[in-house]
């Protein structure tokens, strides 16, 4: 239960979800994700926000959110919805990632025609503690990121150069939290840590950890190639891949500066967003990683 007295659901809670609930100092999970089932949660526990952090294919992540938003319509006092997005800039790129053109984007057109349920699309780009050893984070890691923090490699798409958001897990949650209690939401939000290429991530880590780090390149024309190839399973996880590369190369992992800092004074004002090189000293703060050492890898 929040400070002013609204319950919060929170469903299929995944890696980000975690500093959610550490943020509501509350855990919670569910498995059955029928309407009556969350209906009968929603309404148990007088929710008043549903919030999913389900990251589900295609068909199935659109069923799961029909269902979850029909709980809402139906429960007692539930009347806010945020759907699973926490990605980058839909208004500009709404068909990005690809994956999304058969999961989040007929969904968003279901919550357009919504009229009795608030709700909001909430998204943050790239996570920063991907740049963090696996131990000292929940966020696992994923091939796409073009930084490999364990094999101390990185992979640049394109030219490396494209403006992309980087912001903390711990500050997306705290940034829901903050939501929560706003009077009103836009369709659409947007936060940021900060603002930089991978190009630059890259030297601010070899100049952090003291050591220059292997790099190899993936070219545009080799991403939409990947794009392109037939829908076989052997070619599931190349395409899957380009799916998420293409978003480093068109600026769609960039949130939209002007409204994402509209909405940080309009909704955001009491949080310090923390920056890569901040979150990277706060950890060596903690003890959990040396700066400069062989010894944080």
């Amino acid at each position: 239960m929040t400070g002013n007295g609204q319950v919060i659901a929170v469903c299929s809670v995944g890696s980000l979800g975690k500093y959610l609930c550490d943020e509501l100092l509350a855990d919670g999970q569910y498995n059955d994700y029928s309407t009556e089932s969350v209906l009968h949660i929603l309404n148990d526990i007088n929710a008043s926000i549903l919030i999913s952090f389900n990251n589900s294919p295609g068909e199935t992540f659109v069923t799961i959110h029909s269902a979850l938003l029909e709980a809402c319509r139906r429960s007692k006092n539930c009347t806010r919805f945020i759907p699973s997005e926490f990605a980058g800039n839909i208004d500009d790129f709404p068909l990005l990632p690809r994956d999304y053109q058969t999961s989040r984007v007929p969904f968003r057109e279901i919550l357009e025609k919504e009229k009795e349920i608030e709700w909001t699309i909430f998204n943050n780009c790239w996570l920063m503690e991907y740049f963090l050893p696996e131990d000292q984070t929940y966020m696992p890691s994923i091939p796409e990121f073009p930084i490999d923090r364990k094999n101390w490699k990185a992979c640049i798409r394109g030219t490396g150069d494209q403006s992309q958001t980087f912001t903390s897990a711990r500050d997306v949650a705290k940034a829901l939290v903050t939501l929560f209690r706003a009077p009103e939401w836009e369709h659409t939000t947007y936060i940021a840590g900060q603002w930089s290429s991978f190009n630059e991530m890259v030297t601010l880590m070899e100049n952090f950890h003291g050591r220059p780090m292997e790099k190899t390149f993936r070219s545009q024309e080799q991403i939409e190639h990947d794009l392109n190839l037939p829908p076989t399973a052997e070619n599931k996880e190349a395409h899957e891949i380009a799916g998420i590369e293409i978003m480093m190369i068109t600026g769609s992992g960039a949130c939209p500066r002007e409204k994402t800092l509209r909405q940080r004074e309009k909704y955001f004002k009491d949080i310090k967003f923390t920056t890569v090189e901040e979150l990277l000293l706060q950890t060596v703060s903690a003890g959990r990683l040396e700066k400069g050492s062989d010894k944080s890898h």
